[in-house]
């Protein structure tokens, strides 16, 4: 029996793919504002949005964008503010927050990936340090 027969058009199947992979998205997005939870309430948004921007490719912010859309449910209240500073995939690349030119060069101090700073660690915004 072949999996059309078992699922039909296929449209569950997607569907339920779909449904894991927005769980996984909100479920990282939360992890992320939860760790930024930690810091300094002035730097809480820019360090989620800073973090998304730089680590998450374009499908994925693409998906976040749908889904804060569409209400945004699940996602923390922190995710749903650092939106704002969260580059949309279609937007004009350079814009957002630590994304672009600032980004690819370093950032002030000698920070950045150009200093040597791994990628792995998280973004927390100069004013926290």
């Amino acid at each position: 029996m072949s999996l059309e027969a078992i699922h039909g058009d296929g449209s569950r199947e997607q569907s339920d793919h779909s449904d894991l992979v927005l769980r996984k998205l909100v479920r990282m997005a939360n992890q992320i504002a939860t760790f930024f939870l930690s810091q300094p309430e002035e730097v809480r948004a820019e360090g989620v949005a800073t973090h998304i921007n730089k680590f998450w490719e374009p499908r994925m912010r693409r998906h976040l964008f749908e889904h804060l859309d569409g209400g945004g449910e699940g996602l923390l209240p922190l995710v749903i503010q650092a939106s704002v500073l969260i580059r949309r995939p279609e937007a004009k690349p350079g814009s957002g927050v630590g994304v672009g030119e600032d980004a690819r060069q370093g950032g002030p101090g000698g920070q950045g990936p150009v200093a040597g700073e791994s990628l792995s660690e998280p973004s927390i915004p100069e004013a926290s340090r």
